[in-house]
């Protein structure tokens, strides 16, 4: 028996109800996430949250803090990021002052570190880790040259290092922040802007990011690279004849949040979760207040409106876009 035109007409359409619903299940939701994350550490909070959440794509944007801390403010009346993550608290909290965070607390926060996260409650950000400021040294490429071991950094501005240094550009990245804050707060204002004039001398070479100056002295380009902790640790991991030296009398450490949005709220810290981070050392500091940043262009003396530092910053764990709280 031959079905009717009716029948068919009514089947038609309910294939086509059928597969309108089924594309509309099988959608993801698209989240952006701004980043300054190391492309290996990025890996693992990549795959870790697509397991928890497949449902959700995350889209991207690397570069390094100063680039995505720009990029996040001259977006402001129009946000294109729903997540910031990885990137420094001292920028977060500039983000958090333009009123450009949305107001988060992830489960299982009694559990962390007060002091590594926002002060108000709830905070704006979450801390997830520290790092360290370190010299890569390149032990043959310093035989070659007869180059001292260092031991502080005021030993960089000996003339002996003169052309041999490469080190972050502050005005870009997070480390070269790091190191100039930390400079200031262990020498005080005029005695550390006369060491970074002294160590300037020796600067062979200012980097856009704060791991190329311990890739260019794992390579042998530059003896000596300053640069941090995972960075020199990767870099001795792949066969590099670098030391990685913490100098003496000086230690300074910071932090980034990787984002948190409440629109990934079912991606929660779990043991599960933190397992296959690079592996690194662990360190410690102690939180102090410093001198605010000076300037974009790190040279010069005068000083816009930017957020005071800590010795120990935070590798933010939670900044949350307006645009995507509005819509949790």
């Amino acid at each position: 028996m031959q079905p009717s035109f009716t029948t068919t007409l009514r089947t038609t359409a309910a294939l086509l109800a059928l597969t309108a619903s089924g594309t509309a299940l099988a959608q993801k939701t698209t989240l952006i996430v701004y980043t300054a994350w190391e492309t290996e550490t990025l890996k693992p909070y990549a795959e870790g949250f697509a397991k928890a959440a497949p449902d959700i794509e995350l889209k991207y944007v690397r570069d390094s803090t100063g680039v995505i801390t720009a990029k996040a403010l001259a977006e402001k009346a129009n946000p294109q990021a729903d997540v910031i993550a990885g990137l420094a608290a001292s920028s977060l909290e500039l983000l958090k002052q333009e009123g450009m965070l949305a107001p988060y607390t992830p489960k299982g926060f009694e559990k962390l570190t007060r002091d590594y996260s926002g002060k108000a409650t709830p905070p704006s950000w979450v801390g997830l880790d520290v790092w360290g400021a370190t010299i890569c040294f390149n032990t043959i490429e310093a035989k070659k040259r007869n180059l001292p071991r260092p031991e502080t950094w005021k030993d960089l501005a000996k003339p002996v290092y003169k052309g041999t240094i490469v080190m972050p550009n502050p005005a870009s990245s997070g480390t070269g922040f790091l190191d100039v804050t930390a400079w200031l707060q262990l020498y005080g204002e005029q005695e550390g802007w006369k060491y970074m004039d002294a160590l300037h001398e020796n600067i062979a070479q200012y980097t856009h990011s704060g791991s190329k100056p311990c890739k260019q002295a794992g390579s042998g380009e530059f003896p000596i690279g300053i640069s941090f902790e995972l960075r020199a640790h990767k870099t001795l991991a792949a066969g590099a004849p670098i030391e990685m030296i913490f100098p003496k009398k000086a230690w300074a450490t910071t932090s980034r949040p990787p984002a948190s949005s409440r629109a990934r709220r079912r991606w929660r810290p779990r043991n599960a979760t933190w397992t296959g981070w690079p592996a690194r050392k662990p360190t410690s500091c102690s939180p102090r207040t410093g001198p605010s940043w000076p300037t974009p262009a790190w040279r010069e003396r005068s000083r816009p409106s930017r957020p005071t530092t800590s010795r120990c910053w935070s590798r933010t764990i939670s900044a949350i876009s307006p645009k995507t709280a509005s819509g949790c």
